[in-house]
């Protein structure tokens, strides 16, 4: 589809902007007087300006029928409220009077035969230009001081002025045959302008009583003359109401007129020289050169089309109206423009109606054409722009209105560097799109501009109507509009009110400079205090604007995860490159201020702001503590009650809008998962609240944090159903065989494969399950529990043992031993049973804490105590890799062993494993051997083992080989295990096992069970 550009063309003075000032400012009497500019003194440059409207053209007939004595009216009454065009219209029968001369287009206009081709006495009385009081300059030292006065000289001369002197004087209306003499036997055209203006000059003075007594002499000796007519203009609409500013004397004089038409004995003949839907014939014919009105006609349907789909959102037609067929006979014209020409400035006494129109249709079209914005197919009122000068300077020179400069330039667009509120707001919210603030803008500025304060202002239906047009969406019409009326320091904000511009500062400014005098500090407590209260609950323990690791200990606390809230000031998330915050990373890493590695990560979640809505947060703060300062009553007292009832209004829904906007900001979850964010050095993956569900409930943070955790499993509620316990089982230590229920169910808060737990109840439910599918046995104190035993109390403690069934099976913990016989002994010595006198191997006792550092000593002999000296010692500890290896240094140096002999390390992550093949073959000094065991089943149910024992250098290809399928494969397990032996010991005098610890730590974190075995000294 074309764009206006295409379509219309309009004329060179117009394009080039060379239109001069006489072109807008057309005088009636300068036009008789062979004065004026040559687009109206000369004939065939008006004409080829002019469209013939219907009642121009009933209007030229007439008179000239008159003048030729060949029938027409005596009196005509021209109506000019919708369109105007009066005074060109006088101007039109001025030339008709005089021939027509070399006017080319005349048959448009007239019969070429009832133009007078003989000398017309012409005479003109122009209320705007009269002056009663100092008599108005005719010429020949000569002033008349009253219509009569001005008509006698336009028809007579000096000599005509002489015959109503007296009359003129004292300003006693001449009488019929008086005013009759003056004609001279030949044909008379006599024009009435601007009477209302004049009757406003003359309110209260003694002439006022003689206008009627006149009038009724002119009509009797105009309708006594064969040759003669009188035309007088009105600027009364339907029913004889005017709108305009000076709607009581129009309707005065309409009243006096039809007075002296009805005793002069004639009935004034009523036309419209341009009617409501002529007016834009008349504007086109003027500006534009050429209008392809073919390819226009696919533009208007594509507007009806439009209004059609959005009927809906658009106000309804007004009776007898049709917006489709104003639109084709005023394109580019759109209605909504012309509506306002029509109905609104022309109730401005400054607005001259046609001629203003063109003034301000001039200045529009030479800025369009200039500019030539994108996807523009018709002239908006939106596009008179306020903010070119040119249009500036018709609002505050022409129409008076300076007063609303101020309201332009911080609303509606600013000439200068600064920029309006209107150009503020198209650069925040629709930046590449069209200026929807802008245009909202201009339209209610344009829709101020009425006399009358009914006509003041627009509705946002009929806003919607009248920027809507292809390109355009209604949705963000709306936004636009909202937006604006949130932030206009002078829109009405009366009840009620129409969207229109007061020249006066409103509320909302007021609201503004009070937000500038808050206390920053104060501002912040309060943020932060209700951001405190809206995150707090029993879900979560509440970690506040968490400064370091230092802040977040690593501990259970009170069993509840920990919510980690980070300061909006501290770090902030941006929508468009999601990345984990180093302080969440360090955080989640580290513990205290030493860099200390975290144990209990898989009991974090982060909670940060949003980066593009942190800002809005902020002002939400300071605007609830402007409200609150402007509702003191000193400041309340200053303000008109309307106004006092809206700040108490705006501050009890700033309560809510602050929590809404709190909700809104912190919106980024960071929580323990092995599927990290993209791009993320730690275990963390990342989620963001919907923005519109964030708000259904302000001030309940925690159940949003709660659905997010759960939609993305990683949270278990106290109703959920357990993890499997054969899961559980393989994922962690306890696949070792045992491990105590304190510390099973600390690897819920460590490890990130496993879901969070909010109650203690889900892991008992587990433990419970994993008894009851005979995968589990418990052991606490005297209890034993296995398949099939009855309900029993399930305890989180050291004590209270969970082993798997084949481990318990393989020590004779389960089944039950049978009851001991009598004949049975008891060695106390070693706390065994024994049978037959024989001796059995010392053992730690059943369900001794696993996963704690412990030295156990192998006796050669089962008569030998504990705590004898023995060949060989064996030290052991689980925990991360750096951390174990540095207790077993500690121990054994305070064992006070000077060599160990070998060095086991079995890692539980197959990521550490296969890390350390890579890097263990660098430890001088032993020999390097490697056990590793590995199953997985793919995708498709298919199942693969390997077991390998050997040379660590052997196990590359295996590493090589198994990655890519353990990534791949939907269920894995990994066993590695590293021997170590030196030959000659690894001396611990010497710095060496700390080089070994750095080495290998630095690729292997996580959890490892290491054992050193050294010779006694």
């Amino acid at each position: 589809m074309k764009i206006l550009f295409e379509i219309c063309h309009p004329r060179h003075d117009i394009l080039k902007g060379n239109i001069q000032e006489s072109d807008f400012a057309a005088d009636l009497a300068q036009v008789i007087n062979g004065t004026a500019a040559p687009e109206y003194t000369l004939p065939n440059k008006f004409f080829a300006n002019t469209h013939p409207t219907q009642g121009l053209k009933a209007l030229l007939k007439t008179v000239c029928q008159r003048l030729q004595g060949v029938g027409g009216s005596s009196v005509l009454r021209l109506d000019t409220q919708y369109g105007g065009g009066k005074t060109h219209s006088l101007i039109a029968l001025t030339h008709a009077a005089q021939g027509m001369q070399d006017v080319e287009n005349i048959h448009e206009f007239i019969e070429p035969e009832l133009v007078p081709t003989t000398r017309v006495r012409l005479a003109a009385f122009d209320g705007e230009n009269a002056d009663p009081v100092n008599g108005r300059p005719l010429g020949d030292g000569l002033r008349a001081y009253t219509p009569w006065g001005e008509l006698a000289y336009g028809l007579a001369g000096v000599a005509g002025y002489e015959t109503v002197r007296k009359s003129d004087i004292e300003k006693v209306a001449p009488g019929a045959a008086t005013i009759q003499e003056l004609f001279g036997n030949q044909p008379v055209l006599i024009l009435l302008d601007e009477l209302s203006i004049y009757l406003r000059k003359i309110k209260g003075r003694q002439e006022q009583d003689q206008l009627t007594p006149f009038l009724t002499a002119l009509f009797k000796a105009v309708s006594s003359s064969a040759k003669a007519c009188v035309v007088f203009t009105l600027a009364v609409g339907k029913e004889g109401k005017a709108t305009d500013a000076y709607s009581q004397e129009n309707e005065f004089v309409a009243e006096k007129l039809d007075e002296a038409t009805k005793v002069a004995g004639r009935v004034a003949t009523l036309l419209n020289p341009t009617t409501e839907q002529e007016t834009v014939q008349v504007l086109r014919r003027r500006l534009f050169a050429h209008i392809d009105e073919n390819v226009a006609q696919e533009v208007i349907r594509n507007y009806e089309q439009l209004w059609m789909t959005h009927r809906g959102d658009l106000p309804t037609e007004r009776v007898n109206a049709d917006r489709v067929t104003d639109f084709r006979n005023g394109y580019p014209f759109h209605p909504g423009l012309m509506d306002l020409l029509t109905d609104k400035l022309s109730t401005l006494s400054t607005f001259q109606r046609v001629r203003g129109m063109l003034r301000l249709l001039t200045r529009t079209i030479a800025y369009l054409w200039q500019e030539k914005p994108a996807n523009t197919y018709a002239i908006h009122l939106h596009h008179v722009n306020p903010g070119y000068i040119p249009i500036r300077d018709e609002i505050t020179t022409r129409l008076e209105l300076g007063r609303f400069d101020p309201v332009i330039q911080n609303d509606v667009a600013a000439t200068e560097k600064e920029t309006s509120l209107a150009q503020q707001l198209d650069a925040k919210w629709y930046g590449g799109l069209a200026p929807y603030a802008s245009f909202v803008a201009r339209n209610i500025l344009w829709n101020t501009f009425a006399f009358n304060d009914n006509l003041q202002g627009i509705d946002e239906v009929n806003l919607r109507y009248a920027i809507l047009s292809p390109g355009l969406d209604v949705s963000f019409v709306n936004d636009a509009r909202q937006r604006f009326i949130a932030e206009s320091a002078y829109l009405d904000d009366r009840p009620a009110a129409p969207l229109r511009f007061l020249t006066e500062v409103n509320l909302g400014v007021l609201i503004r400079r009070q937000t500038k005098q808050v206390d920053t500090n104060e501002a912040r407590n309060l943020l932060q205090d209700r951001i405190r209260t809206i995150f707090a609950g029993k879900t979560f323990n509440l970690i506040p604007f968490a400064g370091g690791a230092y802040d977040v200990a690593d501990d259970t606390g009170d069993g509840k995860p920990n919510l980690i809230l980070i300061s909006y000031d501290a770090e902030t998330v941006r929508n468009e490159a999601v990345t984990v915050p180093q302080l969440v990373e360090n955080i989640y890493k580290n513990q205290g201020n030493q860099g200390k590695p975290r144990h209990l990560r898989n009991n974090l979640v982060f909670l940060v702001a949003d980066d593009a809505t942190r800002d809005e947060m902020k002002n939400k703060t300071l605007y609830r503590l402007a409200l609150d300062g402007m509702r003191s009553p000193d400041r309340l007292a200053q303000l008109p009650k309307h106004q006092q009832e809206k700040v108490h209004e705006l501050y009890q829904k700033s309560e809510q809008e602050l929590a809404i906007i709190i909700q809104q900001c912190y919106r980024h979850l960071f929580y323990p998962s092995r599927n990290r964010l993209d791009g993320a050095s730690v275990d963390l993956a990342h989620t963001a609240f919907d923005l519109p569900s964030a708000s259904e409930r302000p001030g309940n943070g925690q159940q949003q944090i709660v659905k997010a955790l759960t939609d993305n499993q990683k949270l278990l509620q106290p109703n959920s159903d357990p993890p499997a316990p054969n899961y559980v089982r393989d994922q962690t230590p306890l696949k070792k065989g045992q491990i105590s229920t304190a510390e099973l169910r600390a690897e819920f808060r460590k490890d990130q494969r496993f879901p969070m737990m909010l109650s203690d109840d889900t892991f008992i439910k587990m433990v419970r399950l994993g008894i009851e599918q005979g995968i589990y046995i418990y052991q606490s104190g005297d209890l034993l529990l296995g398949q099939g035993d009855p309900y029993a109390e399930i305890k989180i403690d050291e004590q209270s043992i969970v082993f798997t069934t084949a481990y318990a099976k393989e020590r004779d913990i389960w089944p039950r031993p049978a009851v001991a016989q009598p004949s049975e002994t008891i060695d106390t010595r070693t706390g065994g049973n024994l049978s037959n006198g024989e001796s059995q191997p010392t053992r730690s006792k059943v369900g001794e804490k696993s996963g704690s550092y412990s030295v156990e000593m192998t006796a050669s002999s089962g008569d030998i105590p504990v705590t004898s000296t023995s060949s060989a010692r064996v030290f052991k500890a689980e925990a991360p890799l750096r951390e174990a290896l540095s207790k077993i240094w500690e121990d054994v140096r305070n064992a006070q062993i000077k060599k160990i002999s070998r060095l086991s390390l079995r890692v539980f992550d197959s990521s550490d494993g296969f890390k350390l093949l890579g890097v263990i073959n660098t430890v001088s000094g032993a020999d390097k051997q490697v056990k590793l065991s590995a199953e997985y089943e793919t995708t498709n149910s298919s199942s693969f083992s390997i077991e390998f024992e050997g040379q660590v250098s052997d196990a590359q290809p295996i590493k090589d080989f198994l990655q890519p399928q353990l990534r791949a494969a939907s269920e894995t397990r990994l066993e590695i295990a590293f021997t170590l032996t030196y030959t000659s010991g690894l001396d611990m005098n010497t710095d060496e096992p700390e080089k070994i610890t750095e080495k290998l730590a630095r690729f292997a974190t996580g959890a490892a069970f290491v054992e050193a075995y050294a010779e006694a000294s």
